[in-house]
């Protein structure tokens, strides 16, 4: 029963209002919305009383559905909002900080591998294993799973499905960490001039996220975040046959974002309210990916391959806010830098909004499309060049 549709679909929109009402209501209101939902998630699916996770033996339409559907309309929907004059200024330190990330995801995955002794504990797909790791923590699932298909690893069930598992688990893990070091690290940063914030506090929605609706303007902005990921998919489809692939959630975020600068945009409404309780869900099944008695069931491999992806975000974290503090960017900036990498746009966007900071909400999203862009590469890279001498 716990995989039917419509219960799943149910529990998840409980799960952010109970959230959404925790933080308004209590002491973890500095916890955030978009925390509580991975969190709150994390536990239900964990203790049976919603699935963790999805696989192909054992799919669940409504976690399929939302990461393939609601994701990226949400990203549309968010988008909406956004003016590019505004936000351009900031962009050019952000994406070199975003490529300095990157390069400590792909060396702190060869080096985790090494640590593990990945040729010995997991064997003669351990290039490959590392290019998957490398493209999801500079992508995305989309680059994880190219790099799988090209090897075949997606038909070694216990090797690719295990890899599944730690890939939700640190992604969760460093959500919270990205939440959080901002707050842990801010006494080390006391001493470098910054650009003051007007509004470091969480964005609890509370103004923000209320809008009055009504029947037509409803209808506008799903048709609007429909039709755009149509157009979107089928785009990418008809790129990718002729050779040259764009992802499609690039070409989504290219439509949101000329659509927002035409002045008539500002008169539609729903857009906020719908973007952001979208993301929510999203979150959600972000959360209950995280499935802790699939990684017990794999044994030790589970835990080399937890090993190692540990150490590579962690590495990775270690380059991102060490470069971060050299170039004078604040710890913000930082985090959602570092959270594009591992966790992708959608995961970026959310940790914007929970830090405060609606000016990044934009580079949160344009830096995960790049991440896409090059992670499949980057992933190449290191299963066909860095790794293969390991062994």
């Amino acid at each position: 029963m716990i995989t039917n549709t419509l219960y799943v679909l149910a529990m998840l929109c409980l799960i952010v209002v109970l959230s959404e009402w925790l933080v308004r209501k209590t002491f973890l209101k500095h916890f955030g919305t978009a925390l509580l939902v991975i969190l709150v998630t994390a536990v239900i699916a964990n203790i049976g009383i919603l699935p963790a996770g999805s696989t192909e033996e054992r799919p669940v339409v409504a976690y399929d559905g939302i990461f393939a559907y609601l994701a990226p309309i949400s990203i549309f929907w968010l988008l909406l909002r956004v003016n590019l004059r505004e936000i351009l200024k900031a962009g050019l330190p952000m994406l070199i900080l975003f490529l300095i990330a990157a390069l400590g995801t792909t060396f702190g995955v060869v080096l985790g591998m090494w640590l593990v002794n990945g040729a010995k504990n997991i064997g003669e797909f351990y290039p490959a294993i590392g290019g998957m790791f490398v493209g999801t923590y500079v992508g995305g699932s989309i680059n994880f799973n190219a790099i799988a298909l090209h090897y075949d690893i997606v038909r070694e069930g216990i090797l690719y499905g295990g890899s599944v598992v730690v890939d939700n688990i640190i992604t969760t893990i460093w959500m919270v960490a990205t939440l959080a070091l901002p707050r842990l690290l801010a006494p080390f940063w006391k001493k470098i001039n910054l650009t003051k914030v007007e509004n470091s506090n969480p964005l609890t929605g509370i103004e923000d996220d209320t809008e009055s609706l009504h029947p037509i303007d409803l209808g506008l902005t799903l048709a609007l975040g429909i039709g755009s990921l149509f157009i979107s998919n089928s785009l990418a489809h008809w790129s990718a046959a002729q050779g040259y692939p764009i992802p499609s959630i690039l070409i989504i975020t290219m439509i949101a974002l000329v659509i927002a600068q035409l002045p008539i945009v500002k008169y539609l409404r729903g857009a906020q309210v719908l973007g952001i309780f979208s993301v929510y869900l999203f979150l959600a099944v972000i959360g209950a990916f995280c499935d802790v008695q699939a990684l017990q069931n794999l044994g030790t491999l589970g835990f080399v391959l937890l090993g190692m992806a540990m150490f590579a975000v962690a590495f990775h974290g270690f380059i991102t806010f060490g470069a971060a503090r050299l170039m004078k960017l604040d710890l913000d900036i930082a985090a959602v830098v570092s959270q594009a990498n591992v966790g992708g746009g959608t995961s970026a966007l959310a940790l914007a909004r929970s830090l405060g900071r609606q000016d990044l909400v934009l580079p949160a999203v344009l830096l995960g499309s790049f991440g896409n862009a090059i992670g499949t590469f980057l992933g190449f890279w290191v299963s066909t060049q860095l790794l293969p001498g390991l062994g």
